[in-house]
Protein backbone atom coordinates (compact mmCIF):
# COMPACT_ATOMS: atom_id res chain seq x y z
CA UNK A 1 0.00 0.00 0.00
CA UNK A 2 1.14 3.49 -0.50
CA UNK A 3 1.31 4.79 2.87
CA UNK A 4 3.38 1.95 4.10
CA UNK A 5 6.88 3.95 3.95
CA UNK A 6 4.84 6.86 4.61
CA UNK A 7 6.39 9.16 7.37
CA UNK A 8 4.03 9.45 10.49
CA UNK A 9 4.31 13.09 10.94
CA UNK A 10 5.94 15.93 8.97
CA UNK A 11 6.82 19.25 9.79
CA UNK A 12 3.90 22.56 9.33
CA UNK A 13 5.76 23.67 6.62
CA UNK A 14 5.06 20.50 4.77
CA UNK A 15 1.82 19.90 5.77
CA UNK A 16 0.85 23.54 4.39
CA UNK A 17 2.90 22.52 1.04
CA UNK A 18 1.17 20.10 0.02
CA UNK A 19 -2.15 21.55 1.10
CA UNK A 20 -1.69 23.50 -1.34
CA UNK A 21 0.01 21.40 -3.81
CA UNK A 22 -3.98 19.52 -3.30
CA UNK A 23 -5.74 22.74 -3.74
CA UNK A 24 -3.82 23.49 -6.74
CA UNK A 25 -4.76 19.91 -8.33
CA UNK A 26 -8.16 20.37 -7.17
CA UNK A 27 -8.50 23.88 -8.94
CA UNK A 28 -6.72 22.24 -12.06
CA UNK A 29 -9.29 19.73 -12.20
CA UNK A 30 -11.86 21.78 -11.49
CA UNK A 31 -11.01 24.41 -14.68
CA UNK A 32 -10.71 21.20 -17.01
CA UNK A 33 -14.32 20.08 -15.69
CA UNK A 34 -16.02 23.58 -15.77
CA UNK A 35 -14.50 24.62 -19.17
CA UNK A 36 -17.08 23.53 -21.46
CA UNK A 37 -19.60 25.65 -19.98
CA UNK A 38 -17.78 29.00 -20.89
CA UNK A 39 -18.17 27.31 -24.45
CA UNK A 40 -21.91 27.18 -24.77
CA UNK A 41 -21.70 31.01 -26.50
CA UNK A 42 -19.79 29.24 -28.93
CA UNK A 43 -21.15 25.80 -29.85
CA UNK A 44 -24.60 27.69 -29.71
CA UNK A 45 -23.37 30.36 -32.55
CA UNK A 46 -24.62 29.59 -35.61
CA UNK A 47 -22.84 27.95 -37.82
CA UNK A 48 -22.28 30.81 -40.54
CA UNK A 49 -20.81 32.84 -37.73
CA UNK A 50 -18.07 30.67 -37.28
CA UNK A 51 -19.77 28.46 -34.53
CA UNK A 52 -21.39 24.87 -34.11
CA UNK A 53 -24.65 25.93 -34.15
CA UNK A 54 -25.73 23.41 -31.34
CA UNK A 55 -29.15 24.24 -29.18
CA UNK A 56 -29.13 25.59 -25.59
CA UNK A 57 -29.88 21.74 -25.00
CA UNK A 58 -27.19 20.06 -26.83
CA UNK A 59 -24.55 22.76 -25.79
CA UNK A 60 -25.54 21.55 -21.80
CA UNK A 61 -24.58 18.30 -23.14
CA UNK A 62 -21.28 18.90 -24.19
CA UNK A 63 -20.91 20.85 -20.82
CA UNK A 64 -22.10 17.85 -18.52
CA UNK A 65 -19.49 15.91 -20.73
CA UNK A 66 -16.61 15.71 -17.84
CA UNK A 67 -18.95 15.90 -15.60
CA UNK A 68 -19.58 12.11 -17.13
CA UNK A 69 -16.28 11.19 -16.57
CA UNK A 70 -16.37 12.23 -12.89
CA UNK A 71 -19.68 10.43 -12.18
CA UNK A 72 -18.80 7.34 -13.62
CA UNK A 73 -15.38 7.04 -12.16
CA UNK A 74 -15.73 8.76 -8.21
CA UNK A 75 -15.98 5.90 -6.67
CA UNK A 76 -13.62 3.39 -8.46
CA UNK A 77 -10.76 6.53 -7.71
CA UNK A 78 -11.84 6.45 -3.69
CA UNK A 79 -11.06 2.26 -4.09
CA UNK A 80 -7.87 2.62 -5.66
CA UNK A 81 -7.29 5.52 -2.86
CA UNK A 82 -7.65 3.08 -0.14
CA UNK A 83 -5.74 0.49 -1.75
CA UNK A 84 -2.61 1.73 -3.24
CA UNK A 85 -2.55 5.57 -1.55
CA UNK A 86 -3.27 9.36 -2.68
CA UNK A 87 -0.20 9.95 -4.58
CA UNK A 88 -0.34 7.18 -6.93
CA UNK A 89 -4.16 8.60 -7.34
CA UNK A 90 -3.65 11.81 -8.24
CA UNK A 91 -0.63 11.06 -10.43
CA UNK A 92 -2.85 8.77 -12.73
CA UNK A 93 -5.50 10.94 -12.76
CA UNK A 94 -4.24 14.31 -13.35
CA UNK A 95 -2.21 12.46 -16.28
CA UNK A 96 -5.29 11.26 -17.34
CA UNK A 97 -6.86 14.60 -17.29
CA UNK A 98 -4.06 16.07 -19.13
CA UNK A 99 -4.46 13.50 -22.05
CA UNK A 100 -8.18 14.31 -22.25
CA UNK A 101 -7.60 17.88 -22.58
CA UNK A 102 -4.97 17.72 -25.23
CA UNK A 103 -7.28 15.35 -27.03
CA UNK A 104 -10.15 17.76 -26.72
CA UNK A 105 -8.05 20.92 -27.61
CA UNK A 106 -7.27 19.21 -31.44
CA UNK A 107 -10.74 17.78 -31.90
CA UNK A 108 -12.64 19.03 -34.06
CA UNK A 109 -16.20 18.45 -33.67
CA UNK A 110 -18.49 19.03 -30.85
CA UNK A 111 -19.29 15.62 -30.21
CA UNK A 112 -15.27 14.09 -30.32
CA UNK A 113 -14.60 17.36 -28.43
CA UNK A 114 -17.19 15.73 -25.41
CA UNK A 115 -16.14 12.65 -25.91
CA UNK A 116 -12.17 13.66 -25.09
CA UNK A 117 -13.34 15.80 -21.99
CA UNK A 118 -15.42 13.19 -20.64
CA UNK A 119 -11.80 11.48 -20.45
CA UNK A 120 -10.56 14.49 -19.04
CA UNK A 121 -13.57 14.21 -15.99
CA UNK A 122 -12.35 10.57 -15.74
CA UNK A 123 -8.92 11.68 -14.55
CA UNK A 124 -9.94 14.87 -13.05
CA UNK A 125 -12.06 12.62 -10.50
CA UNK A 126 -9.27 11.48 -8.76
CA UNK A 127 -8.52 14.50 -7.18
CA UNK A 128 -11.83 14.71 -5.14
CA UNK A 129 -10.62 11.76 -3.24
CA UNK A 130 -7.40 11.45 -3.03
CA UNK A 131 -6.04 15.49 -2.30
CA UNK A 132 -9.38 15.53 0.10
CA UNK A 133 -7.64 11.98 2.02
CA UNK A 134 -4.44 14.59 1.99
CA UNK A 135 -5.72 16.72 4.09
CA UNK A 136 -7.86 14.39 6.41
CA UNK A 137 -4.94 12.60 7.11
CA UNK A 138 -2.28 15.19 7.73
CA UNK A 139 -4.31 18.00 9.82
CA UNK A 140 -5.47 17.51 13.27
CA UNK A 141 -9.14 17.88 13.87
CA UNK A 142 -9.25 21.39 15.06
CA UNK A 143 -7.73 22.45 12.19
CA UNK A 144 -9.63 20.29 9.86
CA UNK A 145 -12.81 22.66 8.75
CA UNK A 146 -10.26 25.27 7.93
CA UNK A 147 -7.73 23.22 6.05
CA UNK A 148 -10.41 21.60 4.29
CA UNK A 149 -12.15 25.28 3.58
CA UNK A 150 -9.18 25.91 1.85
CA UNK A 151 -8.97 23.09 -0.10
CA UNK A 152 -12.36 23.40 -1.55
CA UNK A 153 -11.18 26.75 -2.74
CA UNK A 154 -9.92 24.77 -5.27
CA UNK A 155 -13.33 24.17 -7.39
CA UNK A 156 -14.27 27.97 -7.06
CA UNK A 157 -10.61 28.93 -8.09
CA UNK A 158 -10.56 26.49 -11.06
CA UNK A 159 -13.74 27.58 -11.97
CA UNK A 160 -13.11 31.43 -12.15
CA UNK A 161 -9.64 30.67 -14.46
CA UNK A 162 -12.12 29.02 -16.57
CA UNK A 163 -14.31 31.51 -16.36
CA UNK A 164 -11.81 34.61 -16.93
CA UNK A 165 -9.99 32.85 -19.97
CA UNK A 166 -12.26 30.08 -21.95
CA UNK A 167 -15.05 32.23 -22.73
CA UNK A 168 -12.68 35.11 -24.43
CA UNK A 169 -10.05 32.96 -25.90
CA UNK A 170 -12.84 30.98 -27.62
CA UNK A 171 -14.39 33.80 -28.76
CA UNK A 172 -11.11 35.39 -30.42
CA UNK A 173 -9.27 32.15 -31.42
CA UNK A 174 -11.54 29.02 -31.42
CA UNK A 175 -12.49 26.25 -28.97
CA UNK A 176 -9.16 24.55 -29.22
CA UNK A 177 -6.87 27.21 -28.14
CA UNK A 178 -9.52 28.20 -24.93
CA UNK A 179 -9.15 24.68 -23.67
CA UNK A 180 -5.20 25.03 -23.80
CA UNK A 181 -5.18 26.67 -20.47
CA UNK A 182 -6.96 24.12 -18.54
CA UNK A 183 -5.01 21.25 -19.73
CA UNK A 184 -1.57 23.29 -19.27
CA UNK A 185 -3.20 23.55 -15.45
CA UNK A 186 -3.52 20.00 -14.88
CA UNK A 187 0.09 19.19 -16.35
CA UNK A 188 1.51 21.49 -14.19
CA UNK A 189 -0.38 20.15 -11.18
CA UNK A 190 0.83 16.81 -11.76
CA UNK A 191 3.82 17.79 -11.71
CA UNK A 192 3.90 19.22 -8.35
CA UNK A 193 2.07 16.57 -6.55
CA UNK A 194 5.40 14.30 -7.77
CA UNK A 195 7.19 16.94 -5.70
CA UNK A 196 5.68 17.76 -2.57
CA UNK A 197 2.71 15.32 -1.90
CA UNK A 198 3.27 12.18 0.51
CA UNK A 199 0.69 9.68 1.51
CA UNK A 200 -0.65 10.25 5.27
CA UNK A 201 -0.35 7.11 7.47
CA UNK A 202 -2.61 5.20 8.49
CA UNK A 203 -2.62 2.30 11.10
CA UNK A 204 -0.91 -0.71 10.16
CA UNK A 205 -3.06 -3.46 11.87
CA UNK A 206 -6.66 -2.06 11.88
CA UNK A 207 -9.17 -3.08 14.40
CA UNK A 208 -12.51 -4.99 13.12
CA UNK A 209 -14.16 -1.79 13.77
CA UNK A 210 -12.32 0.23 11.25
CA UNK A 211 -12.41 -2.35 8.88
CA UNK A 212 -16.53 -2.37 9.35
CA UNK A 213 -18.65 -0.49 6.82
CA UNK A 214 -19.61 2.72 7.98
CA UNK A 215 -23.07 2.57 6.02
CA UNK A 216 -24.11 0.03 7.77
CA UNK A 217 -23.88 1.54 11.57
CA UNK A 218 -26.60 4.66 10.61
CA UNK A 219 -27.89 6.87 7.74
CA UNK A 220 -25.21 9.89 9.12
CA UNK A 221 -23.10 9.24 5.94
CA UNK A 222 -26.26 8.84 3.45
CA UNK A 223 -28.31 12.26 4.46
CA UNK A 224 -24.45 14.23 3.70
CA UNK A 225 -24.86 12.49 0.48
CA UNK A 226 -28.05 13.64 -0.49
CA UNK A 227 -28.60 16.71 1.47
CA UNK A 228 -25.56 17.44 -0.65
CA UNK A 229 -27.44 16.39 -3.60
CA UNK A 230 -29.97 19.04 -2.89
CA UNK A 231 -27.34 21.95 -2.26
CA UNK A 232 -25.11 21.18 -5.70
CA UNK A 233 -28.28 22.00 -7.82
CA UNK A 234 -28.67 25.39 -7.87
CA UNK A 235 -24.58 25.34 -8.12
CA UNK A 236 -24.21 24.08 -10.95
CA UNK A 237 -27.68 26.02 -12.46
CA UNK A 238 -25.44 29.51 -12.04
CA UNK A 239 -22.09 28.07 -12.74
CA UNK A 240 -23.40 26.43 -15.96
CA UNK A 241 -26.03 29.32 -17.27
CA UNK A 242 -24.59 32.49 -15.37
CA UNK A 243 -22.42 33.71 -18.09
CA UNK A 244 -25.02 33.14 -20.67
CA UNK A 245 -27.07 34.72 -19.00
CA UNK A 246 -25.31 37.81 -18.84
CA UNK A 247 -24.41 38.25 -22.15
CA UNK A 248 -28.12 36.76 -23.25
CA UNK A 249 -29.87 38.93 -21.17
CA UNK A 250 -27.65 41.91 -19.13
CA UNK A 251 -26.19 42.32 -22.80
CA UNK A 252 -22.50 41.91 -21.39
CA UNK A 253 -19.80 41.08 -23.83
CA UNK A 254 -18.58 37.01 -23.10
CA UNK A 255 -14.79 38.97 -22.03
CA UNK A 256 -16.94 41.07 -19.21
CA UNK A 257 -19.28 38.29 -18.29
CA UNK A 258 -16.10 35.89 -17.83
CA UNK A 259 -14.35 38.17 -15.53
CA UNK A 260 -17.67 38.59 -13.40
CA UNK A 261 -18.35 35.25 -13.02
CA UNK A 262 -14.43 34.87 -12.41
CA UNK A 263 -15.18 37.17 -9.29
CA UNK A 264 -18.17 34.83 -8.09
CA UNK A 265 -15.77 32.23 -8.02
CA UNK A 266 -13.15 34.54 -5.56
CA UNK A 267 -16.34 35.18 -3.58
CA UNK A 268 -17.51 30.94 -3.21
CA UNK A 269 -13.63 30.15 -2.28
CA UNK A 270 -13.62 33.06 0.90
CA UNK A 271 -17.53 31.31 1.30
CA UNK A 272 -16.07 27.99 1.42
CA UNK A 273 -12.80 29.25 4.12
CA UNK A 274 -15.17 30.99 5.81
CA UNK A 275 -17.44 28.09 6.85
CA UNK A 276 -14.60 25.48 7.22
CA UNK A 277 -13.09 28.39 9.79
CA UNK A 278 -16.72 28.31 11.70
CA UNK A 279 -17.33 24.96 11.86
CA UNK A 280 -13.68 24.55 13.60
CA UNK A 281 -14.85 27.17 16.05
CA UNK A 282 -18.29 25.78 16.91
CA UNK A 283 -16.79 21.55 16.61
CA UNK A 284 -19.29 21.29 14.10
CA UNK A 285 -19.86 20.50 10.41
CA UNK A 286 -23.79 20.33 10.33
CA UNK A 287 -24.99 23.08 11.72
CA UNK A 288 -22.56 25.26 9.65
CA UNK A 289 -24.29 23.07 6.52
CA UNK A 290 -27.73 23.72 7.55
CA UNK A 291 -27.25 27.21 7.91
CA UNK A 292 -26.15 27.53 4.06
CA UNK A 293 -29.14 25.51 3.22
CA UNK A 294 -31.05 27.97 4.22
CA UNK A 295 -29.30 30.90 2.92
CA UNK A 296 -28.86 28.78 -0.69
CA UNK A 297 -32.59 28.87 -0.71
CA UNK A 298 -33.26 32.28 0.22
CA UNK A 299 -30.53 33.45 -2.48
CA UNK A 300 -31.95 31.82 -4.96
CA UNK A 301 -35.21 32.49 -4.47
CA UNK A 302 -34.30 36.62 -4.92
CA UNK A 303 -32.19 35.94 -7.83
CA UNK A 304 -35.47 34.34 -9.82
CA UNK A 305 -37.46 37.46 -8.49
CA UNK A 306 -34.64 40.62 -9.33
CA UNK A 307 -33.44 38.51 -12.85
CA UNK A 308 -37.00 39.01 -13.95
CA UNK A 309 -37.33 42.32 -13.59
CA UNK A 310 -33.33 43.38 -14.75
CA UNK A 311 -33.09 45.81 -17.66
CA UNK A 312 -29.51 45.61 -19.39
CA UNK A 313 -27.25 48.93 -18.19
CA UNK A 314 -29.92 49.65 -15.01
CA UNK A 315 -29.70 49.67 -11.66
CA UNK A 316 -31.48 46.42 -11.60
CA UNK A 317 -28.74 45.18 -13.68
CA UNK A 318 -26.41 45.57 -11.18
CA UNK A 319 -28.68 43.89 -8.04
CA UNK A 320 -29.10 41.09 -10.47
CA UNK A 321 -25.29 40.87 -10.72
CA UNK A 322 -24.71 41.56 -6.99
CA UNK A 323 -26.93 38.71 -6.42
CA UNK A 324 -25.20 36.25 -8.48
CA UNK A 325 -22.17 36.56 -7.25
CA UNK A 326 -23.81 36.08 -3.68
CA UNK A 327 -26.04 33.28 -4.91
CA UNK A 328 -22.51 31.55 -6.51
CA UNK A 329 -20.82 32.19 -3.49
CA UNK A 330 -23.40 30.85 -0.75
CA UNK A 331 -24.29 27.61 -2.95
CA UNK A 332 -20.61 26.32 -2.67
CA UNK A 333 -20.04 26.80 0.93
CA UNK A 334 -21.72 23.49 1.70
CA UNK A 335 -18.95 21.42 -0.14
CA UNK A 336 -16.36 21.56 2.41
CA UNK A 337 -18.55 20.70 5.64
CA UNK A 338 -19.66 17.86 4.05
CA UNK A 339 -16.25 16.79 2.79
CA UNK A 340 -14.98 17.19 5.90
CA UNK A 341 -18.05 15.59 7.90
CA UNK A 342 -17.54 12.37 5.04
CA UNK A 343 -13.79 11.69 5.57
CA UNK A 344 -14.16 11.83 9.50
CA UNK A 345 -17.02 9.64 9.99
CA UNK A 346 -16.09 6.65 7.38
CA UNK A 347 -12.40 6.74 8.78
CA UNK A 348 -8.91 6.11 7.39
CA UNK A 349 -10.36 2.62 5.47
CA UNK A 350 -13.43 3.67 4.32
CA UNK A 351 -13.18 7.60 3.35
CA UNK A 352 -11.71 6.88 -0.09
CA UNK A 353 -14.70 5.50 -1.13
CA UNK A 354 -16.82 7.27 1.11
CA UNK A 355 -15.39 11.21 -0.61
CA UNK A 356 -15.90 8.92 -3.83
CA UNK A 357 -19.73 8.16 -3.01
CA UNK A 358 -20.20 12.01 -1.88
CA UNK A 359 -19.07 13.48 -5.02
CA UNK A 360 -20.72 10.51 -7.48
CA UNK A 361 -23.84 11.54 -5.62
CA UNK A 362 -23.36 15.12 -6.64
CA UNK A 363 -21.96 14.88 -10.36
CA UNK A 364 -25.02 12.67 -10.88
CA UNK A 365 -27.18 15.86 -9.78
CA UNK A 366 -24.56 18.10 -11.85
CA UNK A 367 -24.69 15.97 -14.87
CA UNK A 368 -28.51 16.21 -15.25
CA UNK A 369 -28.74 20.02 -14.15
CA UNK A 370 -27.34 21.27 -17.68
CA UNK A 371 -29.82 19.65 -20.15
CA UNK A 372 -32.62 20.06 -17.69
CA UNK A 373 -31.75 23.65 -16.72
CA UNK A 374 -31.33 24.03 -20.42
CA UNK A 375 -34.66 23.14 -21.32
CA UNK A 376 -36.24 25.14 -18.52
CA UNK A 377 -34.67 28.29 -19.23
CA UNK A 378 -36.44 27.78 -23.18
CA UNK A 379 -39.36 26.93 -21.70
CA UNK A 380 -39.46 29.42 -18.92
CA UNK A 381 -36.54 31.91 -19.31
CA UNK A 382 -33.99 32.42 -16.49
CA UNK A 383 -35.79 33.97 -13.77
CA UNK A 384 -38.05 30.46 -13.77
CA UNK A 385 -35.53 28.55 -13.75
CA UNK A 386 -33.05 30.34 -10.94
CA UNK A 387 -36.35 30.46 -9.33
CA UNK A 388 -36.81 26.85 -9.24
CA UNK A 389 -33.66 25.89 -8.32
CA UNK A 390 -34.40 27.38 -4.54
CA UNK A 391 -36.52 24.62 -4.01
CA UNK A 392 -34.03 22.14 -3.28
CA UNK A 393 -31.84 23.76 -0.75
CA UNK A 394 -35.52 23.60 1.17
CA UNK A 395 -35.23 19.60 1.02
CA UNK A 396 -31.46 19.75 2.17
CA UNK A 397 -32.44 21.73 5.56
CA UNK A 398 -34.49 18.46 6.81
CA UNK A 399 -31.67 16.29 5.66
CA UNK A 400 -28.90 17.74 7.20
CA UNK A 401 -28.14 15.49 9.93
CA UNK A 402 -27.33 17.69 12.52
CA UNK A 403 -28.40 15.11 15.66
CA UNK A 404 -26.69 12.18 14.54
CA UNK A 405 -23.22 14.14 14.48
CA UNK A 406 -20.16 13.64 16.67
CA UNK A 407 -18.10 15.90 18.32
CA UNK A 408 -15.11 16.97 16.34
CA UNK A 409 -12.94 18.33 19.33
Amino acid sequence: MGTDTAPRTVGPARRWAMLATGTGAQAAAAAVTAAPAFLIPELVRPRAEGGFGLSLAQAGLVAAAPSVGLTLTLVLWGLLVDRRGERFALLTGLSLATLGGVLAAIASGPWPIAAALTLAGVGAAATNSASGRVVVGWFPPERRGLAMGIRQTGQPLGVGLAAVTVAALAHAHGIGTALTVPTAAVALAGVAVGLVVLDPPRPQRPARVQLANPYRSDAFLARIHLASVMLVVPQFVVWTFGLVWLVEELDYSPGIAGLIVGATQLAGAAARIGAGWVSDRVGSRMRPMRSVAVAAAATMLALGLVAGIADPHTVTAIAAVVLLVVASAVTVADNGLAFTAVAERAGPFWSGRALGLQNTSQYLAAGVVPPVAGLAITAWGYPTAFALAAALPLLAITLVPVRGERPTR
